[in-house]
């Protein structure tokens, strides 16, 4: 959920969903936040405004009440998931599953973000590291939710971009 939208709890998301008519009133949905916990809510009104859509939540009913709301990940419940295409993949099944680059494991796989270029970007976490990895088809081999699972081809160096820098590294910047 990206911002509050008036003054009576309403709330603009942003939609990852080719599906029209995706939502509706009366829709059962989730409200998965930051620290893992998760809500359950029902939406009372629903209309386009820009690029996002703005929801109505039955029982939040002020700016503060849907402050709480922000940052959230809504989720709709599996049962009324849609059956995806060939080749299309939840992110919700994405999320805990481990990375390979070839045969080497990488990490787990935390969280996915959109919008910093052309590809979602893998936030993927080993240890204290954490690397952002482009969900390219050209870099990716195979992905298996049911094993948690996503096997890479990636290029050489890549990783290394988001290294930390080593203590001649950051004598050289200085």
């Amino acid at each position: 959920m990206i911002k509050t939208q008036g003054r009576h709890g309403e709330i603009a998301v942003e939609v990852h969903s080719s599906i029209p008519d995706r939502f509706r009133q009366g829709q059962r949905l989730y409200a998965l936040a930051e620290d893992g916990s998760r809500r359950e809510f029902q939406i009372e009104e629903l209309w386009p405004h820009k690029e996002w859509l703005v929801l109505k939540f039955a029982g939040i009913d002020s700016i503060s009440d849907a402050e709480t709301l922000l940052r959230c990940e809504l989720q709709v419940p599996g049962e009324e998931r849609s059956q995806l295409d060939a080749g299309w993949t939840y992110v919700s099944d994405l999320v805990g599953c481990r990375v390979f680059d070839g045969e080497r494991e990488i990490g787990q796989l935390k969280d996915v973000q959109f919008g910093a270029g052309e590809a979602p970007l893998l936030i993927v976490r080993s240890g204290s590291k954490e690397y952002e990895i482009p969900f390219a088809a050209a870099y990716l081999k195979t992905v298996d939710p049911a094993r948690k699972e996503i096997r890479m081809s990636l290029p050489e160096g890549l990783l290394e971009v988001n290294a930390p820098l080593t203590a001649e590294e950051k004598k050289e910047n200085k």
